[in-house]
This record gives structure tokens, C-alpha cells and sequence, in this order.
């Protein structure tokens, strides 16, 4: 009898040490910051509070770009507007939802953004290019069909890829100036830069990612783009590519937040 009450305490020991480290586990879980990886979605934020909240200090990789040239990313590409200046970009579209909302909010608050758009979208939806054109927004390329390894195409394809693009932006609109050029996942290579400044298109890429094609709900984008934009920062959206009605709520707080504090400008196009 007295091995049986030995044995019966020591079980009653570990599995009063195994419910601890249960509950510890659940505890930590419960604690970490909801992430791009949670499971909400852009009709279900990970919560309802969107009123601003206070800017954070600046990283140190964002401190002083408004005194250089911008051409600080990876091989070389632009990620700040080179002035005290943000600009405001949008990638995938035009979408024939999506893109309207974004461009009523825009020209609510008389806001100039830039609209790096899909050659194949360009193409289907030639009234949207127009109307992001006769809106005064600025032209990107972001690739014919969004092809995040365009950069490790051969170089042929790679230069078919970006003409064939800005052919679909010129049916639309012709004589249009597309400055720049942005590539799909920031998949950056040597080759697709040099291909983009060679057909006379600066290589785009941004400062700061609130990683809205994750739908990680409005407040989330919200607080992200608040918190790491500074003077000069060039700030990566989503007008199309899934469900954009999260970027869209959060560009209702964003906009008269970031005029407070910051001038908004359409990335230059120089001389058409």
C-alpha cells in the first residue's frame, strides 16, 4: 500500500506540472501581438479601435532619407521621395471594386498617389488607367502578370515582360509617362534593374509595408503605417490582388491622419 501512495504522488506531481506548463503556454500564446499571420481577415480586424495612435520614433534605417536620394533599397532602388515629402503607392490593379474606393478617397481629401498597375489589369480595365491618369495620380509598371521571379527571367524576357506592360498602359492612355518600375514581392535582381532603367523607368520599392495583401484587418494597417512613416517615406498598398476592403477602411483614418502631419505627393513623372 505505501508503493501505491508513492506512485499515486508522484503522478499527481507531474500532472500537476504538466497543467502549469499547459496554462504557461496558453498564457504566452494569448499575450503575442496579433501578427500578419493571424487568421483575421479585412472584414474581421483583429480589433475596432482605429483612432491613430501616437508616431512612433522613426527606425534607424528611415532617419535622414528626406536629405538623400532615395536610391537606398535593394540594388539600388528608390525608397524615399528625396524631400520631407510621402508618397503614397498602390500595387496590383486597376480592380474594377477596388480601385474607385481608392481613388473617391484620394480625390476626397485631394490626395496625388501613384498606381503601380498589372500590364494584363492595365488591359482589362483601360477606363480605370485613364481615370487614374485624368485624376493626376502617377504611372508605375509592376510586370504584365505579376510575376514575382521576373527577376530571374533571362534578360529578354525580362525586357518583353516590362514593354509589353507599359504597350497595355499606352493602349489606354497614350503618350502616357510610366517613370517607374516596381517588381512584384520586391523580389528585386541586378538584371531587372538595370532592364527598368534602360527603357528610362526608376526602380520603385517602399519604407514602409503595412502587409495589407495579407488582410490583416484595417486597424492593423492603420497603426503600422502610423507608427514607421517619417519625412520622406514611401508607403506600399494594395488597390487590387484579393480582398482590399481592409486598405480601403483604413485609408478613411489614414489620410486626414497623415495630412496632419506629413505632405502627401504623386512621385514625380518629369517631362512627358
Amino acid at each position: 500500500m505505501r508503493g501505491v501512495g508513492i506512485v499515486t504522488l508522484v503522478l499527481a506531481a507531474l500532472l500537476g506540472s504538466a497543467y502549469a506548463i499547459g496554462r504557461s503556454l496558453v498564457a504566452d500564446m494569448e499575450a503575442q501581438p496579433t501578427g500578419v499571420n493571424s487568421t483575421h481577415y479585412a472584414d474581421q480586424p483583429p480589433d475596432t479601435d482605429l483612432s491613430p495612435t501616437p508616431s512612433a520614433s522613426p527606425s534607424p534605417s528611415l532617419r535622414g532619407r528626406e536629405s538623400g536620394t532615395g536610391a537606398d533599397g535593394p540594388y539600388g532602388t528608390m525608397v524615399s521621395t528625396g524631400s520631407s515629402r510621402i508618397a503614397l503607392t498602390f500595387d496590383d490593379g486597376p480592380d474594377p471594386q477596388f480601385t474607385p474606393q481608392v481613388l473617391a478617397l484620394l480625390r476626397q481629401y485631394r490626395v496625388k498617389a501613384t498606381f503601380c498597375v498589372v500590364g494584363e489589369n492595365a488591359g482589362s480595365y483601360p477606363d480605370l488607367v485613364q481615370a487614374i491618369v485624368s485624376e493626376g495620380h502617377t504611372l508605375c509598371n509592376h510586370s504584365w502578370n505579376h510575376d514575382v521571379g521576373l527577376g530571374g527571367r533571362s534578360p529578354e524576357t525580362i525586357r518583353d515582360d516590362l514593354l509589353r506592360t507599359n504597350e497595355a498602359i499606352r493602349a489606354a492612355v497614350p503618350n502616357a509617362r510610366i517613370a517607374y518600375y516596381r517588381q512584384p514581392g520586391g523580389e528585386w535582381t541586378s538584371p531587372v534593374v538595370s532592364i527598368a532603367e534602360d527603357l528610362g523607368m526608376t526602380p520603385l520599392h517602399w519604407a514602409v509595408d503595412p502587409v495589407d495583401w495579407q488582410m490583416p484587418g484595417a486597424a492593423y494597417i492603420v497603426r503600422t503605417v502610423l507608427a514607421e512613416t517619417a519625412p520622406g517615406s514611401i508607403v506600399l498598398m494594395h488597390d487590387a490582388g484579393g480582398d482590399r476592403a481592409g486598405t480601403v477602411e483604413a485609408l478613411q483614418y489614414l489620410l486626414p491622419e497623415l495630412l496632419s502631419r506629413f505632405q502627401l505627393e504623386a512621385l514625380p513623372t518629369g517631362t512627358t
